[in-house]
């Protein structure tokens, strides 16, 4: 079944043309072997809970983490829309989610938000190994611009895969403006659709014509659940 991520992640079927939808990520260090107990905590919390156009995405944090995080959570919700009914969970549900989680968490880390400009939907049940670049750009508009140009040239071997393209608005991940997100199967999996894509001197091409682009940090992650 094909489903949408965030981080990048997100799972919407709404047009990002129409309505804009937003993010906000936090990190933490879980402590050893508790992953399944926290699974266990959000699934006995959210599964068949209805979202507004939103969800929520545990990950696992793979190369490129920093400070020690080990999961994510993201929050994806459409600017101007609640999340979710305000009898969607009750209060003592949710009290009891955070408890227990308070049992699982050695340490909460760095948090940020943003926005999705670009989405382009995936197969996250195959494809649930996303490659993130945390950017700094100067012409958002230039870069959105070649990025859809090379999703749209490239969408074949873009096939199944999500991209997405957005900003960075609050709380910047060492000081990044915006990050780029692209799914795949597994380390090599991306490692070959690249070796492919820069040999291609078109590809390079549009790639440069993204405007100018420094690399602040890159990262993988690993979709564990989505709730939606």
């Amino acid at each position: 079944m094909k489903k949408i991520i965030l981080l990048f992640m997100f799972f919407v079927t709404v047009s990002l043309t129409a309505q804009r939808m937003a993010f906000s990520v936090v990190e933490f260090k879980a402590k050893p072997h508790t992953q399944k107990d926290i699974l266990k905590a959000f699934t006995d919390t959210y599964e068949g809970v209805k979202m507004n156009q939103a969800g929520i995405v545990l990950e696992r944090m793979g190369n490129g983490r920093t400070k020690g995080a080990t999961h994510r959570l993201v929050f994806m919700w459409t600017l101007g829309v609640k999340m979710m009914a305000k009898d969607a969970i009750s209060d003592d549900k949710s009290s009891v989610l955070w408890s227990k989680m308070r049992n699982f968490v050695e340490e909460w880390g760095t948090e940020y938000s943003g926005r999705i400009l670009s989405w382009q939907e995936g197969d996250t049940d195959k494809n649930s190994n996303v490659h993130i670049w945390d950017i700094k750009i100067d012409d958002p508009n230039l870069f959105k611009a070649g990025h859809d140009k090379i999703v749209e040239k490239y969408k074949e071997d873009f096939s199944g895969r999500v991209v997405g393209f957005g900003t960075y608005d609050i709380g910047r991940p060492n000081g990044a403006s915006h990050w780029v997100a692209l799914s795949g199967e597994n380390k090599n999996d991306h490692m070959m659709l690249y070796d492919k894509l820069q040999k291609d001197a078109k590809f390079i091409q549009l790639i440069q014509e993204r405007g100018p682009v420094e690399d602040v940090k890159d990262y993988e992650i690993k979709i564990l659940k989505r709730f939606q």
